[in-house]
């Protein structure tokens, strides 16, 4: 389980760490925040065919999907954004979490965690 603190996670983040199927928690005692796992691009600033597709899988809060895949413009109360490069989500105030199920191992050195506001997060 890792710990990352507001000051780690701000500007260019953090480097991950490998993801298999995975708790997000979040404690914020400031205002509603943004959180962001990006993978890394390639050297052009692009992804290419080549690149991971790290956020390919599922998103869940409280047992309840974020999203419905099948039908993209379904309810997304927590502000869910992903593609299969990039993932993002409001934190709310307070403590939240969500579970992230990968379609593949994503692998640490593949991806920035990121965000705004003064929480911390753990993952485990």
């Amino acid at each position: 389980m890792a710990v990352y603190s507001y000051t780690e996670l701000y500007g260019s983040g953090s480097i991950g760490e490998t993801l298999v199927g995975n708790n997000f928690y979040f404690i914020n005692p400031s205002g509603s925040s943004y959180f962001t796992m990006e993978t890394i691009p390639t050297s052009t600033g692009f992804y290419e065919a080549s690149s991971p597709k790290n956020f390919s899988g599922s998103f869940e809060n409280d047992s309840h999907p974020y999203q419905d895949p099948s039908n993209p413009s379904s309810m997304n109360p927590w502000g869910l954004v992903t593609s299969s490069y990039i993932a993002s989500v409001v934190v709310p105030p307070g403590n939240s979490s969500f579970n992230f199920f990968p379609a593949i191992t994503v692998t640490g050195t593949t991806y920035r965690l990121r965000g705004t506001g003064a929480y911390s997060l753990s993952i485990s």
